[in-house]
């Protein structure tokens, strides 16, 4: 059952984090676990158990958006992802268009489960294709093949009417000929979604050491720079232009969880590892245990898996809503900022520094937005940093 939007009650986003993966991709850094067995109905329990603590704590909200993320939550029963949506429904006011997104790996044995999903009330799917080349699907340590990612993205349109899948470019020795290709190709399969990330290394990954020790090496900035102009002008002609980073989408398709993320939206996490955002008197932080048997000890024990909760200083918050508002193309409301914290965006960054960036063409500054160009995207982590 869902409600109308009620005026004036404050949006939320629930994501809920499933930490088990059948195997550790050499490249991810997320807290993702292998584990021969799982007690699947002690984890239906406690994941219920820290949602209800959470409702208790942000009462009131209509929730627009949940989001299973992992590790690989299509390896959860499908009714215990039905039970979470239920109960969310319950605790709080749902959104009449709310958006439910689960996070799959396209192997068969997953892509068999993908209507029993549908049917827990799941609406979106977000598949973690990564690649079209088998050769590159094994240096990415996936345990899928291309036939298998083609068949499970087949099987998705099918059950869903919005789905979307991920690739990793900028990999060890790709041309942006081949990778023009491999994008095009993915784009025949595409729905109103893609998210195309370029290879990065993260520490404390098997990647981070090989990498270290010259197992292979990356494309140089100027390679890279170039395989994203590429990858910006193909979506943009694809009607798929980028509305963040690393995101593109047909106007109306963006993913409302992730815009929730980078609008500066409330957002509450449960699982183990999963971080929230709530505004009280101060904008508040909060975090769950990453150790998953230790998050479900003291689920059973105190009813939630918290290990901070506390005010975020607010010079910290501002820059916090600074960086995540210019990773998307629309940018920074200036009213929207002022309605969430108080301030006037000209008075929390460095003005001669946006003047700068403006008249370099790193950023521009109309029609109530400040936002970063493309250039701009492509040295982001420095703009912000100069500007805050």
């Amino acid at each position: 059952m869902t409600h109308d939007p009620q005026p004036m009650t404050p949006p939320l986003a629930v994501y809920i984090h499933w930490p088990f993966c059948k195997s550790k991709c050499p490249y991810c850094d997320f807290n993702s676990h292998v584990r021969e067995r799982v007690d699947q109905a002690r984890w239906r329990a406690a994941l219920l158990k820290e949602l209800e603590y959470m409702a208790q704590n942000a009462p009131g909200r209509m929730v627009t958006s949940i989001f299973f993320g992992g590790g690989t939550p299509s390896l959860m029963p499908a009714e215990t992802a039905a039970a979470l949506i239920d109960r969310v429904q319950e605790l709080w006011l749902p959104d009449s268009s709310i958006e439910i997104t689960l996070e799959a790996n396209p192997t068969s044995v997953e892509a068999d489960t993908f209507r029993e999903f549908k049917n827990a009330g799941v609406n979106r799917l977000s598949l973690g294709v990564q690649s079209l080349r088998d050769e590159e699907l094994t240096f990415l340590g996936r345990g899928h093949s291309a036939k298998e990612a083609l068949r499970a993205i087949a099987q998705a349109r099918e059950h869903f009417e919005r789905y979307s899948f991920d690739l990793i470019y900028a990999r060890p020795g790709q041309t942006p000929a081949a990778w023009k290709k491999e994008l095009t190709e993915a784009l025949a399969y595409a729905g109103g979604h893609l998210s195309l990330y370029q290879l990065t290394i993260e520490e404390n990954t098997a990647f981070h050491h090989a990498y270290a020790k010259g197992g292979f090496t990356l494309p140089d900035e100027e390679e890279s720079e170039a395989l994203y102009r590429l990858t910006e002008d193909i979506m943009a002609v694809h009607d798929l232009p980028a509305y963040e980073v690393s995101n593109y989408a047909t106007p109306g398709q963006e993913s409302r969880h992730n815009l929730a993320y980078w609008q500066g939206q409330e957002y509450i996490g449960i699982g183990p590892g999963a971080h929230g955002r709530l505004d009280q008197q101060n904008r508040i932080a909060t975090q769950t245990i990453k150790s998953p048997e230790r998050w479900l000890e003291q689920v059973e024990r105190e009813g939630n898996g918290v290990e901070l909760w506390q005010p975020i200083p607010r010079r910290e918050a501002i820059e916090e809503r600074v960086m995540m508002g210019l990773r998307l193309a629309e940018g920074i409301r200036y009213d929207t900022f002022r309605q969430q914290t108080g301030l006037a965006l000209e008075d929390c960054i460095d003005r001669r520094k946006r003047e700068q960036f403006v008249a370099q063409g790193l950023l521009a500054d109309d029609s109530g937005n400040l936002r970063a160009t493309l250039q701009g995207r492509l040295v982001l982590n420095r703009l912000t940093a100069e500007l805050l």
